[in-house]
Parts: structure tokens; C-alpha cells; sequence
């Protein structure tokens, strides 16, 4: 199955073009959540820290579908 996917930030050096927010394709082998498309991308899980999947914010255990489109975050700083 296929999943869009936008990473953003810090997390854009594991996308396909190193492009903040920009959308890729990926395929994974049915069934798959959120956490094996974070490792498909080897994006380390603590780097993960929030992930939407068609708008809503999941947890990474989350069952992704064919067409999902997942838009993933990393940690936030700031003081």
C-alpha cells in the first residue's frame, strides 16, 4: 500500500529530496502503523514525537490505510 508522508523540520533529512513539508510517496506491506513507517524512514522513535494521519493527530501505533496522508513532527524546543 501507498502513504503520503511530509516530515517537517529536523525530520526533513529523512525524506525523499531532504525538503521540509514537502510529500512523498511511501510503500509499506499491509498491515502497518504509524511506528513501521517511522522505522521504514529510520527516523529514530524518539524524534517521532507527533504524527497526523489525515489531519489527526495518532499515536504511533496507529493503523495506517492505502492513501493516508501523514504529516510527522519532531520534538519542539523553545523557551
Amino acid at each position: 500500500m501507498q502513504v503520503t508522508v511530509k516530515l517537517f523540520a529536523s525530520l526533513s533529512r529523512f525524506s525523499d529530496g531532504g525538503a521540509s513539508g514537502k510529500p512523498f510517496q511511501v510503500d509499506l506491506a499491509q498491515p502497518a502503523t504509524l511506528q513501521k513507517l517511522v522505522e521504514r524512514l529510520g527516523i529514530p522513535a524518539e524524534e517521532a514525537k507527533v504524527a497526523f494521519v489525515n489531519g489527526r493527530i495518532r499515536d504511533l501505533d496507529w493503523i495506517l490505510e492505502a492513501g493516508d496522508q501523514v504529516g510527522i513532527f519532531p520534538p519542539i524546543g523553545g523557551g
